[in-house]
């Protein structure tokens, strides 16, 4: 039986529901044409394609896009929606799922590489990258910066969001950089709580991965825009590049 990890059936139901936000046009616009930029002509590759919220607006920019997905269904909300007869999904774990031919660019957007909650999992997903990249191509990721800095002495928990709806509190755990993301959501007027595990890494931990997978920082913003990034971003996309012929 397949495991669709935390991203089950019950989830993927309401998630572009629930993650209404980041499928706003001035979000995904911005986000979709830094990543067509970098793709060119050549195909992309997602890593956690998930529900297609960017592979399939960057498809239709022309950009040939594969995806990758380990939760069944996620993927099939993706190929109910029109477009997803052009990109091919494979189900697979990012860190270690390889697909055939090579790419201009591989990336993962939304915290995805949080996803993986060990460093040797973040770790293989960089060496994974880079397995799949043509010469001087792109590995490009959107993640949060820990917010550390805003927790009072002695204090492990965050509430990142407090609405009528939706209540997200972040747990820490700094000796295993650990996060758990607790969220209370009010559905058909009854509170449901679900708790999924991360893994928090820092901009320069992630350069050392890239390091390791023999790629190098191309690239570094405070978003999608290209707004510069300072120590007190709040986020950051990077984009690391392998070697060229």
């Amino acid at each position: 039986m397949h495991d669709d990890g935390w991203f089950d059936e019950r989830v993927a139901a309401r998630y572009d529901d629930a993650s209404g936000e980041v499928f706003d046009p001035a979000v995904v616009d911005p986000t979709v044409a830094f990543l067509a930029d970098l793709a060119g002509d050549r195909p992309a590759l997602e890593f956690g394609v998930g529900t297609g919220r960017i592979a399939l607006p960057l498809a239709g920019r022309g950009v040939l896009v594969h995806g990758i997905e380990l939760s069944e269904a996620m993927a099939s909300r993706l190929r109910a929606k029109p477009g997803a007869d052009a990109i091919t999904v494979t189900i697979g774990d990012l860190a270690t799922t390889r697909v055939n031919g090579s790419f201009a660019l591989v990336y993962l957007v939304f915290n995805t590489i949080m996803n993986l909650t060990t460093q040797a999992a973040q770790v293989a997903c960089f060496r994974n990258a880079a397995a799949h990249l043509d010469p001087g191509g792109c590995f490009a990721i959107e993640v949060m910066v820990p917010q550390l800095q805003r927790l009072p002495p002695g204090d492990t928990f965050q509430v990142f969001e407090n609405s009528e709806h939706h209540v997200g509190i972040d747990e820490y755990d700094v000796a295993t950089q650990g996060l758990i993301s607790h969220h209370f959501e009010l559905v058909d007027g009854t509170w449901e709580r679900s708790s999924m595990p991360f893994r928090y890494v820092w901009p320069e931990e992630l350069d050392l991965m890239a390091q390791l997978a023999g790629m190098r920082l191309h690239e570094r913003w405070a978003g999608w825009t290209r707004e510069p990034f300072t120590s007190e971003s709040r986020s950051h996309v990077s984009v690391w590049m392998t070697p060229g012929t």
